[in-house]
């Protein structure tokens, strides 16, 4: 009987792994996309999550008296959500990333005008909202499927599908179509590109409307999942889907989804071992991450890269 309860226990803490893996994973994409690209390293990314989530509250509140607070509510706020936080994205990168990619600026320009944005961002929330924590109230019940402890909500599985099926998009698109081949070239050699005839500044902007996007379908799940949404909430999980994709490898696609998916999956697993629990959850976790760079530098599916000076 106990190894029996043992064994739910894992199922559960696997469930709500890859529930948590899969938030990391779709801001992590972004993370890499954009590095992958231009070398820059987004710091804003968590806060356009946050945004994401704001967005995506604002339009279940405006359009639920129509379509209702269940999945078709939530599904269109999502849509709205990815849609307007994708064009948040595009308008980052022309006023604050593309003038300074015109003008070759030190990388360390970038990285300190990718600080600024998250901090407009940030404090942009904080002070619409006074800095208060907002519900996120849907119809969704807790039914699903139980078995004896075991109880996994319908909510948790569309979350990890809808997830999936967001990934296997980004990566059809990536690897399938004329923009993501582009968006392949550019990563490799821009000036070449540019002689091809490709529209370098378009592309990169399409780039970041998808990773923003991507952050912003993150940020309402977490916010339908959790039920509640604060100014703060991008702050956190910047840090850990950096952290992922780095795990991953930073600048590979398949690298984000895997750390994402991996550092969920050591968070929940963290909080069941002995002497660790839920606070010492993320130590153990970035201890983790530290052996893996000391072993694998570039990680798990990066590749060494020779820069030319």
């Amino acid at each position: 009987m106990h190894v029996m309860t043992d064994f739910y226990i894992i199922i559960q803490q696997l469930v709500n792994g890859l529930i948590l893996g899969s938030f990391y994973s779709l801001v992590a994409l972004g993370y890499s996309m954009v590095y992958g690209i231009i070398k820059l390293l987004n710091f804003a990314h968590g806060d356009i999550y946050m945004v994401g989530a704001f967005v995506g509250f604002g339009a279940l509140g405006l359009f639920g008296s129509v379509l209702g607070i269940g999945w078709l509510g939530i599904t269109a706020a999502l849509v709205i959500s990815m849609v307007l936080v994708g064009f948040l994205g595009i308008v980052i990168h022309r006023v604050a990333y593309q003038p300074l990619l015109n003008k070759n600026a030190p990388r360390m320009s970038l990285l300190i005008t990718a600080v600024g944005v998250s901090f407009t961002l940030f404090n942009a929330v904080m002070v619409m909202t006074s800095g208060e924590y907002k519900a996120f109230t849907t119809s969704l019940s807790y039914d699903g499927i139980s078995v004896g402890p075991l109880n996994i909500t319908y909510t948790q599985i569309i979350m990890v599908v809808a997830t999936a099926v967001l990934m296997l998009g980004l990566y059809w698109f990536i690897n399938r179509t004329m923009y993501g081949k582009a968006m392949r070239a550019i990563a490799l050699d821009q000036d070449a590109c540019r002689l091809m005839g490709i529209n370098v500044t378009k592309t990169i902007s399409l780039t970041f409307f998808v990773g923003s996007a991507l952050a912003a379908a993150a940020g309402v799940m977490a916010g339908v999942y959790y039920g509640s949404i604060h100014f703060y909430m991008g702050f956190i999980i910047g840090l850990k889907a950096f952290t992922a994709a780095v795990i991953g490898g930073i600048g590979s696609i398949p690298g984000a989804m895997l750390g994402g998916l991996i550092l969920g999956l050591l968070e929940t697993a963290g909080t069941q071992l002995p002497f660790v629990g839920s606070a010492w959850k993320d130590v153990f976790t970035f201890g983790i991450l530290i052996l893996l760079l000391v072993t694998k530098p570039t990680g798990i599916l990066g590749k060494s890269e020779i820069e030319r000076m």
